[in-house]
Order: structure tokens, then sequence, then C-alpha cells
């Protein structure tokens, strides 16, 4: 209740003090008119009384101590983590929890940004409803399958090349990613790219997945399969078959172009440094949602620690 509701219920808890003395001259008939107790008037003149207008303003029911309530310094947290990644209640749950040792519920943190009128999103940031739903799946080891797809990165006005191309690929069940810039997108870079992600990730690929882009032609395909690696393709315009990847590059989006902005980067060597620091942080630092709250490297633990069937 706002100040002006406040003040308006006052006046009229005075108009029913004052309906008792100067209209019905009863304090019974006065009560069953307006249809109160005749405890509650009786309060009411008394607190009218003692403190004036004042007093018949409803008091607030906040207790004076909560040791049960959220720090401030905790809602701080909250706050700075909605406002500057848009993150929701679960994943700043699990933020708390990673970086500060802090232990709140999702539902907790959702109270909060209930309570400061910050539990919806501005409306290019919420998720677009689909009409349907798609149900999510994943490998059960680690190189069964890799996705691997191109963003394109339009830099700054000003930047002597038009345009970069990050090549990201990512494994189906770690989430382990590999990513680096090219200033090129060709069949060339591509090949020159999956190389690299044979060799920097710590397992052996049994599948490479793709889309049809021309990057990922013929001279790609044999290539890959030269180097004893299946690769697949995806229907044409069934992007969500490529969900991961294409999940990860508005992370990207989200949490590392945006923090870039307004940096002019119009060097790849430059470039590949920044996002080699971004995927270390991915990899081992930055909890997953679809992880349970663990890093791709924790699950990469999981699944090499513990006692799994052979592969068919």
């Amino acid at each position: 209740m706002n100040e002006q509701e406040l003040q308006r219920q006052a006046k009229h808890r005075l108009a029913i003090l004052r309906h008792a003395e100067e209209v019905s001259g009863n304090v019974a008939a006065t009560c069953r008119y307006y249809g109160i107790s005749r405890n509650r008037f009786y309060r009411w003149r008394r607190r009218y009384e003692e403190q004036g207008l004042a007093g018949l303003r409803d008091k607030s029911r906040r207790p004076h101590h909560s040791p049960t309530a959220t720090p401030e310094d905790v809602i701080g947290k909250v706050v700075h983590l909605r406002q500057h990644y848009h993150f929701g209640p679960l994943k700043i749950s699990m933020y708390l929890k990673r970086y500060h040792d802090i232990d709140i519920s999702q539902s907790g943190v959702w109270r909060i940004l209930k309570r400061l009128d910050m539990n919806r999103l501005p409306s290019n940031k919420r998720h677009q409803a689909q009409g349907k739903r798609w149900k999510r799946y994943e490998k059960q080891q680690p190189g069964h399958r890799v996705q691997m797809d191109v963003k394109f990165i339009t830099p700054l006005e000003g930047a002597r090349k038009p345009r970069y191309y990050q090549f990201t690929a990512i494994d189906d069940c770690t989430r382990l990613r590999v990513l680096k810039i090219y200033d090129k997108n060709n069949q060339k870079t591509a090949i020159q790219f999956l190389d690299y992600v044979a060799q920097k990730l710590p397992f052996r690929i049994d599948v490479i997945q793709t889309d049809n882009g021309s990057e990922f032609g013929s001279q790609f395909h044999w290539h890959v399969l030269d180097r004893g690696i299946k690769h697949v393709y995806i229907k044409p315009a069934t992007p969500r078959l490529n969900g991961k990847v294409e999940r990860s590059h508005r992370i990207d989006a989200e949490e590392f172009y945006r923090l870039l902005d307004g940096q002019l980067i119009d060097d790849t060597e430059m470039f590949n440094q920044r996002l080699n620091e971004w995927e270390n942080y991915y990899n081992f630092e930055r909890p997953h949602g679809g992880l349970d709250g663990h890093t791709p490297y924790e699950r990469l633990l999981q699944k090499t620690t513990q006692p799994t069937e052979p592969r068919l």
C-alpha cells in the first residue's frame, strides 16, 4: 500500500469516528452501519487520541528482526547477476554456490527477484516459446558425436576486415568446446579447424556432425573420413538438430561478445587470445544448467572415472 492509499485509509477511519460522535451518537449503530466490530472502533479511537491521524494508518507487519532473512550482500549479488548477465534463478543459484560458497535455493532467488520486480526479463532477452517442444538428448560417452558450426561475427565500424568467423566444436556428451577465429570461411579453414579440434580434445572423436554449409563440402567430408572419423550432415533447414552448438553460440553472444561491446578488435591473433580465455572459462569454470550445475570438464571427469559399457 502506497503513501496515498494509507492517507486515504486514515481519513476514512476518522470519518467513522466522527460519524459516531456527530451523526448517530451511538457506537453500536455506527459499527453496524459500517460493518465493523466495536473492538476495532475502540482500537481506532484509542490510537487516534494517542497519535492523531497517523495512528489510524495500518502499521507495517514486517518483523523487527528476521534471523532467516537473506543478507543484503547476497541480494546485491543476485541483482548484479540479473542486471548484467540476465541469468535466471537457477543459474544465479549455481553461480553463488560455486563462486561465493552461498547456498540459496532457486525459489529463494526467484522470491528476491519478485520482491524487487525483476522477475521478468526485458522482452528482447526472454526465451521465445516454440509451438512444438523437442526432447533433449545427449550421447553417453565423450567423443561419440561432436557438433561443429560457424558463427559469423561482424566487427565494429572502422575495422579493416568486414567480418570474422568463429568456428565452434562441442562434444555432445560433456559440452566441452573448442573455439577458433578465422578471417575466411571456406573448406580450407574448416579442415584446419577439424585438425585443431582433434588435437585439442582429450578423447577420440567418432562422429563429426555439421550442417550443409559450403565450408563443410566434399573436401572437408573426405578429409574427415581420411582421419578415421565419420561425418554426418543434418537435414537441410533443421538447425535444431545441431541444437547444442547453436545454443552455445547464443551463450557466446550473451556472455562473451556483449562484454566486448565497444572494443575494436581488428586482429585475428588478438581475437583468438580473448576467445581462448572465454573457452577456458566455459570449459573449466562456468556451471552449466544442462549438466546440473557442473562444468564440462567436471562432466568429463565423471564420465572417464566411472566404469562404462564398451562401445558398439
